[in-house]
């Protein structure tokens, strides 16, 4: 079977970085090394002093670096950051520009993907399209909790792609929004940092109120969440750290059903394999590979999966280049067994 292929994005490395403990280069040979390609991300902003204007010979050193490393590049994550301003929003006019200016410098790099964000509106997409084919770029719209397959935002730009009918546009999927439970490092990792077990508890059984509730459709009902949270944060006596946790059951922890991503499986052009956790098993206990996988192969998908380790939020334990090199041996244990089994059933 021709089955999706695995990479990682730098951005699971993100405490190396602000520490200094790696410097860019330095990651992308790991990466190379370890053998936690063959795909590589990055964020641009994240990544690239400047960004996105690229230093004089950046962008040919850069692409020696990847090359060197036995990688091939898979997607650039751009950020479309309406809020840049302190006085008002970005026009419309100034985030096409804003924009613009990261689609040039992906193709520069020689990425073949760009990951944008909810601020790009359907008409916004539709007005960048033409750059995406000048520059033979794909362009991905990240769905990342606490939106969904089926937020209002995702289904308007569904039927302005199904109008347009272009492989140019597409869905980026991120596995956050999909938990079946908190994760469960999350929970533990707090309790040792002595957050009161009640509070634990409280915001567990809220996250699993949220769970049986219909899905988020507007900002409103994401604001509500997030209140709702810093409200048992506060009645639990919880502080500056513990009011994390409630922000992040909301954020980054969604409750989309696995089983949607299949409506939109036709416009998948990358995959953000997002995981927290992996368990002495070597599965992941929130996120569950073998539903997502296997509909990804199903549906045909032989694009790149980029591992992305976000548990360093709160765990500055375990090894980041470690918990990819699980999560890889997780997704190929998964794979193997759906190349096995007839049409991967």
């Amino acid at each position: 079977m021709n089955l999706p292929k695995l990479g990682v994005t730098l951005y699971s490395f993100t405490p190396y970085f602000h520490a200094r403990d790696y410097g860019f280069e330095d990651l992308v040979r790991i990466v190379g090394e370890r053998g936690l390609g063959p795909g590589l991300e990055v964020v641009g902003f994240q990544s690239i002093k400047g960004f996105p204007k690229l230093p004089d010979g950046f962008a040919a050193g850069f692409r020696r670096l990847v090359d060197d490393a036995g990688l091939e590049l898979s997607c650039l994550g751009a950020n479309a950051d309406a809020g840049l301003r302190q006085d008002r929003l970005l026009t419309e006019d100034e985030l096409v520009d804003y924009m613009l200016a990261q689609l040039e410098a992906a193709h520069t790099l020689g990425f073949p993907v760009v990951r944008v964000q909810h601020s790009v509106t359907p008409d916004l997409m539709e007005r960048l399209l033409p750059h995406a084919e000048r520059l033979d770029l794909t362009l991905g719209m990240e769905i990342h909790s606490p939106h969904s397959v089926r937020h209002p935002k995702m289904q308007a730009l569904l039927e302005r792609y199904e109008k347009l009918g272009s492989p140019r546009l597409g869905f980026i999927p991120d596995w956050g929004a999909s938990l079946t439970r908190l994760p469960p490092s999350l929970l533990s990792t707090y309790r040792a940092k002595g957050v009161p077990a009640g509070l634990l508890d409280a915001f567990d059984v809220q996250w699993n109120a949220f769970h049986r509730e219909p899905l988020i459709r507007d900002d409103a009902e994401q604001g509500a969440r997030f209140r709702r949270m810093r409200e048992i944060n506060q009645t639990y006596g919880g502080d500056d750290v513990s009011v994390r946790i409630g922000t992040n059951s909301v954020g980054l922890f969604g409750h989309m059903d696995p089983a949607d991503w299949k409506t939109i499986m036709p416009w998948v052009v990358h995959v953000h394999g997002k995981f927290y956790d992996i368990d002495a098993n070597g599965d992941e206990p929130s996120i569950p590979h073998d539903i997502l996988l296997r509909d990804l192969v199903q549906a045909g998908y032989q694009g790149y999966i980029s591992t992305e380790w976000e548990g360093w939020h709160w765990n500055d334990t375990d090894d980041p280049f470690d918990m990819v090199a699980a999560q890889h041996r997780l997704s190929e244990r998964v794979l193997a067994s759906l190349d096995a089994s007839p049409a991967g059933s």
